[in-house]
């Protein structure tokens, strides 16, 4: 029984973790969008912060799975 709740919860952790990104990267997009409408500083500095954690983030994922760059899914990261 523990064996198989265990199993469902991993399963659901891997599942929940890019929804909840992608849920996140909705709602700072709609605060982006009325933070420039309203012309509300903050909102548009959190937007602009969290695009550039966005791209970042997709273009090391690409690259880990395409292995560019010495990155490597076999093993360890190698740089050199």
């Amino acid at each position: 029984l523990a064996a198989l709740e265990r199993q469902i919860f991993d399963f659901l952790g891997f599942q929940w973790a890019p929804i909840l990104g992608n849920f996140l990267q909705i709602i700072v997009v709609i605060l982006g969008l009325f933070g420039t409408i309203q012309f509300r500083p903050r909102y548009i500095v959190v937007y602009t912060v969290w695009t550039a954690l966005w791209v970042t983030w997709n273009v090391f994922i690409i690259c880990f799975y395409l292995e560019v760059g010495g990155l490597s899914k076999v093993g360890h990261l190698s740089f050199f």
